[in-house]
């Protein structure tokens, strides 16, 4: 008799720890995501849009950004021996005009250095490539915004200009923290 009275108290004490473990994973991934918005460096990055659609989203904003696409000059250390997506890091600089463009990257770690931060990211390697530029993904590739306001960024992207104000933390994770146009936030992330 006693093992009917607490088969149901095993089953509630089990969903009660999966749902904190739940609430614990995803209070993780959030407060991650904040503790970035909140103290990470921000940094200031040109930018070219396109516009889709999300069935389940709405509308988000493809971002495709200068320092996605990385000289081979700017590489710097070994290059991994077989071909395949790496982690890569890439040292920013900011630039007179406010903007940070890559002053060099490498597929080992890159030590700090002042007046610049360490993103990290991945690319894709061929070392059959030579001298064929680096294409970065760094996370922040796409910015989900109001229905209906994905098509407004792209045909203003002809007449202004688009940035993205970014967190980065001292690991290298980025955030998107807003979209500018012609210099004013037109989309803030909020921190939660």
């Amino acid at each position: 008799m006693t093992g009917k009275t607490t088969s149901p108290l095993r089953y509630m004490i089990a969903a009660l720890v999966v749902a904190l473990l739940q609430t614990g994973v995803v209070g993780y991934m959030v407060s991650s995501r904040a503790a970035i918005l909140r103290s990470g460096t921000e940094i200031l990055l040109k930018t070219v849009p396109v516009d889709p659609r999300d069935l389940l989203r709405g509308d988000y904003v493809v971002l495709n950004y200068e320092i996605s696409t990385i000289p081979a000059d700017k590489v710097v250390g070994e290059r991994p021996p077989q071909s395949g997506n790496h982690g890569l890091r890439v040292r920013l600089q900011k630039g007179a005009d406010d903007y940070w463009s890559v002053s060099e990257a490498s597929f080992e770690p890159l030590p700090p250095q002042p007046d610049s931060v360490v993103a990290s990211g991945t690319a894709f390697y061929d070392p059959s490539w030579g001298d064929a530029p680096l294409i970065a993904k760094y996370g922040i590739e796409r910015f989900y915004v109001p229905e209906g306001q994905g098509r407004d960024l792209e045909s203003a992207r002809g007449t202004e200009q688009l940035a993205v104000a970014v967190r980065v933390s001292q690991a290298g994770q980025a955030q998107i923290r807003a979209l500018l146009l012609d210099g004013k936030p037109v989309h803030d992330e909020p921190l939660y």
